[in-house]
């Protein structure tokens, strides 16, 4: 008898064992959902992630849940922005024909007509699964189907076919990562982004930070970069602020000394004749020559670059 209670006792600990290994995974149902440090309105933005990515759920607070996203990044969002799977239904999620969003910003409607009632806003970078796998991106609209099930229409020229993102971790990348066109396309949708206000932890037309802008931007070329300045730099070849090329990432901070490492406090993408694009106050174009009336004021804090 005492055995069979060891044995019973020793199943029990097994089968939570093994469910406390089980993932609760979620995908982003709103266009950008706003991830806080702590599970409240108030709290300080760190994030913004968007439709269609897949997270991981590691606690919940009333309707807050803490997230692990692709980012990587550890904060809170609300549930009604999450449309939580089983292993299953995520596996056929992420096996379905997908688009992404290419437009700055816009909307799913109904019907198929701009007159009709919207479901929900859409920001360059959203993807969404074809609610008919079988059609093309051909004719005037498509019909799509958000996380949670909901199909509505978007106009065929806002959308692009979606076959999963390169991703370059923190560690990763080289100088031949991006090819030359792909870096042109990186510029251009950094260039659209021209004007957006800056937002604290922003990675969309709705406002952008500095990686933000920086991130969005190869998002929306199919490459998806770490979140921040302090782990960009940790990827791609490490190159000499003498030879910088239209492309490369440009790192603002305090150089390293004996007691204390480099610090990164601002990135932006190097347009060549010594410009930069950039997020500070508001996405703009700067000049890292101080006797130019476009000077950036902070250029002179330059410690770093690197080539993706």
């Amino acid at each position: 008898m005492k055995r069979k209670i060891i044995l019973i006792l020793v199943w029990v600990i097994v089968g939570v064992a093994a469910s406390a290994q089980e993932k609760r995974m979620a995908v982003v149902e709103f266009s950008t959902a706003y991830l806080r440090l702590k599970p409240d309105y108030e709290s300080p933005l760190e994030t913004q992630e968007l439709m269609g990515t897949v997270v991981e759920i590691t606690a919940e607070e009333g309707y807050w849940r803490e997230v692990i996203t692709p980012q990587p990044y550890k904060a809170w969002c609300t549930d009604q922005g999450l449309v939580e799977m089983t292993k299953e239904e995520l596996k056929a999620y992420q096996e379905a024909p997908k688009v992404i969003y290419q437009e700055l910003y816009g909307h799913i409607h109904t019907k198929p007509s701009a007159k009709s009632p919207t479901i929900c806003d859409l920001v360059g970078g959203d993807v969404l699964r074809m609610a008919d796998p079988s059609r093309k991106l051909k004719g005037k609209w498509t019909k799509v189907m958000l996380p949670s099930g909901k199909t509505g229409y978007v106009p065929s020229k806002e959308l692009k076919h979606h076959n999963g993102f390169v991703s370059i971790a923190m560690g990763e990348g080289s100088a031949e990562s991006i090819s030359p066109e792909v870096t042109e396309a990186i510029i251009a949708q950094a260039e659209r982004l021209l004007g957006v206000p800056y937002l604290w932890g922003g990675m969309s037309a709705k406002g952008v930070d500095c990686s933000g802008l920086v991130r969005i931007a190869h998002i929306m070329n199919g490459i998806l970069l770490p979140r921040n300045a302090s782990q960009q730099i940790k990827c791609g070849d490490r190159v000499d602020l003498k030879d910088l090329q239209r492309g490369d990432l440009v790192f603002f901070g305090t150089p390293a000394t004996d007691e204390k490492p480099m610090r990164i406090t601002h990135v932006g993408i190097y347009l060549g004749n010594n410009r930069i694009i950039h997020s500070s106050h508001r996405v703009r174009v700067n000049s890292l020559i101080p006797e130019d009336p476009d000077y950036y004021e902070n250029a002179h804090r330059l410690v770093a670059a690197i080539r993706l």
